[in-house]
């Protein structure tokens, strides 16, 4: 298969969702479609201690929520596909925006239920900025649901976007008989016991026969489906492949994957609305064509992934062209050459070494302490830099200090590395040892999550105090005597791991305080890309 074959056979896609809403349900039901796995969720151990296989971290499993992001590839149907399933949770989501940097699609999971909650309406605004194609999966149709019309009003007023039904729901909880296929005049019947065993088999019957609606529905729900459909096809909007594209049309499909109703029609229709990878741009505006000479970049860091070999592993999405195990490609940001020699395909906390990949990939490489979020890997001759990765201010501090002084090795490596993933921010008190850090978070959560890793990956137990403070700025000006500056007693001056001078504040009538008071100074926001 020629460079460019491989590449358009890629798609590559997020899939995000409010808590709750069926993410990693709908994820596990595409892979079986694709044989990546044989049954939904992994068996560990007692048959009966079942999870998810997206969610590998051990807390994820005891929690059952997803933490990290997971990265998952199939074949189906002669395409390649890339999961990359993220977080739900809100205390989690500077993962899931990371991650959406190396997403060419979205697919949104809804709750039929619940509608539009506060965690999607974050997301999606993510995915707007970047004009990212986004397909809407409304789940739970075989239980009790909101009226679908008034689903598909909340999504168009709330997200200012468009929407097409592919298909429409008959019924809902006790009552789903199944979808109505609009462009094929088809209804695919629901059976709570099919489980997706075998390929379902559509009816053929378009909504002007009454006399077969009605044999497969009965009178009621016939003549619903009637009025809903003309109702549709009069007054909903046109269905445009550009608009969809663009991120200002979703396609909208109904379905339950818990029952795996629904999920094989909406894979096959979103691989054919969706896009094969795109050009990406550089941080001078340029961009780098798919077919052009390998380049990539770092959009996640994780380490101790596998229990046994306590390593680091840093995930990159493949921008361009084809990747060669054992070839010398220029880090760019580090300005050397290296060898990537062990470069892996990664199924949740599963690993096979892969000898190449292609744009639209993502990869896991061995990684010693040289990486950050948002470098770029390149063919030496290309020397890209590619846009930034976001960055998102701590609204949490703690004060995180070890209880075992003796194991302060322990302590400062396992901060270390945690930060590095971009999960936490470090700091430290202007000419204070490492035995206790300051941490900021975006979300509370992560305090939990940091503690759980301190002790179980690298045997450190920590006592952590919350602290008041909720706003961070940098300070600009390279040659202030920050120990001079006049500020409120409850403003705190700390320094990040490449002393920074910083300010933390509980208010921000502090900030301006700090600003009024002290003429010349410079600070600047946390946030940047």
């Amino acid at each position: 298969m020629s460079l460019k074959q491989e590449i358009d056979r890629r798609r590559t896609f997020a899939i995000i969702s409010h808590p709750d809403a069926g993410k990693t349900t709908l994820t596990e039901k595409l892979l079986l479609y694709g044989g990546a796995i044989q049954t939904a969720g992994s068996v560990k151990g007692k048959a009966t201690a079942k999870h998810a296989v997206s969610d590998w971290m051990d807390l994820e499993k005891q929690r059952g929520i997803s933490i990290t992001s997971s990265v998952m590839q199939f074949e189906y149907d002669g395409y390649c596909i890339n999961i990359l399933d993220t977080p739900g949770h809100q205390d989690f989501s500077e993962d899931t925006y990371r991650t959406l940097m190396a997403a060419d699609s979205v697919v949104m999971v809804i709750d039929a239920a619940k509608g539009i909650e506060p965690q999607t309406r974050k997301l999606f605004k993510v995915t707007a900025m970047r004009h990212i194609p986004i397909f809407t999966f409304i789940n739970k149709l075989d239980r009790e649901a909101r009226d679908p019309f008034e689903l598909l009003d909340e999504l168009e007023k709330e997200f200012g976007i468009g929407t097409y039904p592919i298909n429409w729901p008959i019924g809902c909880g006790v009552s789903f008989k199944g979808v109505f296929d609009r462009n094929r005049r088809q209804i695919m019947a629901f059976n709570e016991m099919h489980r997706g065993q075998e390929k379902l088999h559509a009816i053929e019957c378009d909504i002007t026969d009454t006399e077969k609606l009605t044999e497969l529905l009965g009178p009621y729900q016939s003549d619903e489906l009637v009025d809903q459909i003309e109702l549709l096809d009069g007054a909903s909007f046109e269905f445009d492949l550009e608009k969809v594209r663009k991120g200002e049309l979703t396609p909208v499909f109904f379905g339950s994957a818990l029952t795996n109703f629904g999920v094989e029609p909406f894979l096959e229709y979103f691989l054919q609305m969706t896009t094969s990878p795109l050009p990406r741009v550089t941080s001078g505006g340029d961009s780098v064509d798919t077919d052009n000479d390998f380049s990539a970049f770092v959009f996640k860091i994780q380490a101790n992934m596998n229990k046994a070999h306590r390593d680091r592993m840093t995930f990159m999405r493949i921008c361009s062209g084809k990747f060669e195990r054992d070839r010398e490609y220029l880090h760019v940001q580090g300005g050397k050459t290296l060898r990537l020699s062990q470069p892996q395909q990664i199924m949740a906390d599963d690993r096979q070494i892969i000898n190449e990949a292609y744009a639209g990939d993502i990869i896991g490489v061995f990684d010693p302490g040289i990486f950050s979020i948002g470098d770029t890997v390149c063919a030496p001759k290309m020397n890209v830099e590619f846009e930034g990765i976001p960055t998102f201010a701590p609204e949490h501090f703690a004060m995180i200090e070890q209880v075992d002084s003796l194991k302060r090795k322990q302590f400062v490596k396992g901060v270390e590395q945690i930060a590095q993933e971009g999960a936490i921010q470090i700091f430290h008190e202007p000419n204070s040892g490492m035995e206790r850090v300051i941490v900021g978070v975006v979300g509370v959560l992560q305090f939990e999550v940091l503690e759980y890793r301190l002790k179980n990956e690298y045997k450190v137990d920590v006592h952590r105090n919350n602290l008041p403070y909720q706003y961070i700025r940098w300070i600009r000006n390279k040659d202030i005597d920050v120990k001079s500056l006049n500020l409120t007693s409850d403003t705190k001056w700390v320094q990040d791991f490449k002393n920074n001078n910083i300010l933390i504040f509980t208010s921000e009538w502090n900030i301006n305080w700090a600003l009024e008071k002290n003429e010349g100074l410079i600070l600047e926001d946390f946030n940047k890309g």
